[in-house]
């Protein structure tokens, strides 16, 4: 028999058991609580814990059940692909080869903003025929023909009630959002952050969703590792998640990617700058998708600049504060995409420090 095929509505023990302790530990902390604060005995913490089961890995250990996590990348590297191919192996309770997945077979909401349907159509088809996705599997797009309600002031809050909406109807286990930027315009900024991190937080709580937000990264310098600094409105998104991770363009291989591990709550961090995991991108069975290659070094996939390259990038250094004496190290370092020790050094040598 084989264990990752449920039917339709199939609830587990393991689920019944977790909403049993969750509803319980709610009415005890309910008894304890005190205005804005949840108060109780460090070891009632724990004993209240060890009754719920440990959290199921929904994609290897980059994301776990009832996690905020964030997936980013920079445009046209494979976000959306890997997060279909995510969605597909969730919603069939099935993992990805060379990944591990520990759940049941759930049902996921997977709101595109990116593709329209004729465009998800051509990359999950070849000639005449299309991949078949779980009955699991709900995908969601703009209505291009709606209009505001009365006392709703914008499209961004009108997606999230719609997409509050459709969590409550298709009681779906798991919510990818594909990408961040049509829930706030403006995650650069702390102010714009905050609102949208504490909207996604209510949503996961209310609803009991685990969540993947697909993110961009601004232009980033290939040279080096990615870092948390490579996602757009980084630190206060990255105070908010419970984890995140990213994917790597490969200097190797135009179709080759790599994903590095950059926050994690619910284990050690494995896939670090010494053990990302080597993918290449192909199309199989009318499927696009992240195959697995191998686990390596970051920095065998990083971009090598040439002696011109060096060359050049010093002398925009040297322009760039001639130009404007005031600015900082770390501004240059910032608008070229380098570091501020080699600004430093370079500015030095030009007795312009």
């Amino acid at each position: 028999m084989n264990n990752n095929i449920f039917p339709e509505g199939f609830i587990s023990l393991d689920h019944l058991k977790q909403d049993h302790y969750t509803i319980n530990a709610h009415f005890e902390r309910g008894k304890n609580a005190s205005g804005a604060l949840i108060i109780q005995e460090a070891n009632k913490w724990v004993e209240q814990a060890r009754l719920r089961p440990a959290p199921k890995m929904l994609f290897d250990e980059f994301w776990f059940e009832n996690e905020l996590c964030v997936l980013f990348a920079d445009t046209n590297v494979g976000k959306s692909i890997l997060a279909v191919q995510i969605a597909d192996s969730i919603s069939k309770g099935i993992p990805i080869e060379g990944f591990r997945f520990t759940g049941k077979p759930m049902r996921v909401l997977y709101c595109d903003f990116e593709l329209s349907d004729k465009q998800f159509e051509l990359r999950y088809s070849e000639e005449k025929k299309s991949y078949r996705f779980s009955k699991r599997f709900f995908r969601a797009e703009i209505n291009p023909d709606c209009e505001l309600p009365e006392g709703v002031t914008d499209m961004e809050q009108y997606i999230n009630i719609s997409l509050e909406q459709l969590l409550s109807t298709k009681q779906s286990e798991v919510l990818i959002i594909d990408n961040l930027t049509y829930l706030r315009t403006g995650t650069e900024k702390a102010s714009d952050a905050l609102p949208l991190m504490k909207s996604l937080k209510s949503i996961k709580r209310k609803y009991n969703v685990s969540i993947l937000v697909l993110a961009h990264t601004p232009k980033r310098d290939l040279t080096k590792p990615l870092t948390k600094n490579d996602l757009q409105g980084s630190k206060m998104l990255i105070n908010f998640v419970d984890s995140c991770f990213a994917i790597g363009e490969s200097n190797n291989e135009s179709s080759q990617r790599y994903l590095k591990q950059i926050k994690v709550r619910n284990a050690s961090v494995r896939y670090d700058t010494t053990n990302v995991v080597v993918t290449e991108i192909i199309k199989e069975d009318a499927m696009v998708r992240f195959q697995f290659i191998e686990y390596d070094y970051e920095f065998n996939h990083l971009k090598v600049r040439t002696e011109e390259e060096i060359q050049e990038l010093d002398q925009q250094i040297v322009e760039l504060k001639k130009s404007n004496p005031s600015l900082s190290y770390q501004m240059i370092s910032e608008q070229l995409n380098t570091n501020k020790t080699r600004v430093m050094r370079v500015l030095k040598r030009a007795d312009l420090s």
